[in-house]
Parts: structure tokens; C-alpha cells; sequence
């Protein structure tokens, strides 16, 4: 055990001389891209929109959404006992359109650039949250320990207020001062534990209308689904890390063995280089 600490030190050395050898590889933003990236350093997270990032492959990713949206259909122990139902990996595949949306170079670019290191895409997931005000997994408060930066892009399909289950979180600076707080290294907390150590007033929710786009540093700020208790939420996420084998613990992916199977000859080398790295 005494050499743990030698060994975590050397890593950081490790990780930190990445980050200085890459920073000249690192690719141009235009200064709303920039904005972006400034406002995940600062507060670990940004909100924008589709339309705000008028990316060409907007309009194919919303029309697919909207089609496969209805055949999610959550079972009645999944809207009785559960909390939240997920497009199968079959029916993803039906609609490549989502999946590629995540590998559009622009954001790919912002997230490099936040990273500082070249980026991992592990894929995306469409979920239905159910609206039975259950406060279960991902409804509970956490921060995301698969590494050390975790990224996910939000998108919502439906509009999202406060009672349609918006992602919720505190930003970086009062997520470490709740974290040293409760001790915090990992898993979940209830959001009565939450009450108990700070205001809700504090709490920060991502409202917004259908085409919202949420960039999140999952990994730095604590944050959860508000269960909804009107309406379910609908919402693609998009998962991306940094290509860096010795920190990355990801238990399950998105990209299962057909996705891998099935896309490799419909990308380009570039489009590649971000999924089959390992």
C-alpha cells in the first residue's frame, strides 16, 4: 500500500506531460466555440442549442429522433418500479443518423480541445425518462469517475422545464466545496443528503425547449435527472472521454459489438480514429 501514492504521483507527471505535448496539435475554434469551452473550464458546463450551432447534419439527427421516439415504449414495470427506458441497440441502428451526429468534427473539436488530448467517442444512448418521480441511479446526485474528464453532450427532443426531469447540477467551484464536505469519492447521493448540505436554491436546472444542447463535464460537477413528475423527458446523450487506456473504467458502452461491426465501413479514417482507437 505505501507505494499507492508514489504510483498516483508518477501517473499525474504522466497525464500532465500528455496534456503539454498535445496543446500544439490542438485544432482551431471559431469564439462561440471557444465560449464553449471557456464556460466548461469555468463552470463545467454550457448550454447552446442546434440552431445556435447550425451544424448541417441538425436537421437528419431531429427528424430520426422524432420518428424513433414512440417506439421506445417503456414497459409497465419499467413505468411502475423503473425510471427510465432506452432505445434498443437494433432500433439505433435503424437510425444511423443519431449516432453519427456525435462524430461531427466541430464537436469534436470543442471537446479536444477541452480535453487537451485527443478524444474517445463511446458512443450515443436515446432515453425516455419516466414521469413517476422515482429518484433512482442517474436521478440521484453523482459525479462521473469512469476517468478523469468525461464529456457528454445533452440534446433535448421534447421541451424541458422543471417538471419534465431537467438535468440538474452544481457547478465546479461549489461542486468541490460539497465534495470535501461529504467526503465524497464516488457513487450516489440522495438528494435529501443533498438538502442537508446545501440550499436547493443553489441548485442549477438546464431548462429548455426541444433542440436544446447541453455540454456537460460530468466528471467535475455534481448533477442528476430531476425526476419529472408531469411529462417524460426525452433525450439523446453522446459520451466522449480522452484516449487514455490507464485511466478510462467504463463498465458498458453504447457501442456494442454489432454497432462496432456494422459502422466500420460507413466512416471515414478520420470518423475512425475516434471509436476503434483501442
Amino acid at each position: 500500500m505505501q507505494c499507492l501514492p508514489i504510483i498516483k504521483y508518477h501517473n499525474e507527471i504522466a497525464y500532465q506531460t500528455e496534456l503539454q505535448e498535445h496543446i500544439p496539435y490542438l485544432p482551431n475554434l471559431s469564439n462561440s466555440d471557444i465560449n464553449i469551452v471557456e464556460n466548461l473550464q469555468t463552470h463545467g458546463l454550457a448550454i447552446t442549442s442546434l440552431k445556435e450551432l447550425g451544424i448541417e447534419s441538425n436537421l437528419q439527427l431531429l427528424q430520426s429522433a422524432k420518428k424513433l421516439s414512440p417506439h421506445i415504449q417503456p414497459d409497465i414495470n419499467i413505468k411502475k418500479h423503473g425510471f427510465v427506458a432506452h432505445a434498443s441497440a437494433a432500433q439505433m441502428l435503424e437510425y444511423p443518423e443519431i449516432f453519427l451526429w456525435g462524430l461531427e468534427q466541430r464537436l469534436l473539436n470543442i471537446i479536444e480541445n477541452y480535453l487537451s488530448l485527443p478524444v474517445a467517442y463511446h458512443g450515443a444512448y436515446f432515453r425516455q425518462d419516466i414521469a413517476n418521480k422515482l429518484e433512482q441511479g442517474s436521478r440521484l446526485w453523482h459525479i462521473d469517475t469512469e476517468d478523469r474528464q468525461v464529456i457528454k453532450i445533452i440534446i433535448y427532443i421534447n421541451d424541458v422545464d422543471e417538471d419534465t426531469g431537467p438535468f440538474q447540477y452544481l457547478p465546479q467551484t461549489l461542486t468541490l466545496e460539497v465534495a470535501k464536505s461529504l467526503n465524497y469519492t464516488s457513487g450516489y447521493i440522495t438528494n435529501q443528503t443533498m438538502q442537508n448540505t446545501i440550499s436547493p436554491v443553489q441548485y442549477k436546472s438546464c431548462v429548455g425547449s426541444a433542440g436544446t444542447v447541453i455540454f456537460a463535464a460530468t466528471s467535475s460537477i455534481f448533477h442528476r435527472g430531476k425526476p419529472p413528475t408531469l411529462n417524460d423527458r426525452f433525450a439523446i446523450f453522446f459520451d466522449y472521454t480522452a484516449r487514455r487506456k490507464k485511466d478510462l473504467h467504463y463498465t458498458t458502452s453504447a457501442l456494442t459489438h454489432e454497432f462496432l461491426v456494422n459502422y466500420y465501413h460507413h466512416l471515414s479514417e478520420q470518423q475512425k480514429q475516434y471509436i476503434y482507437w483501442q
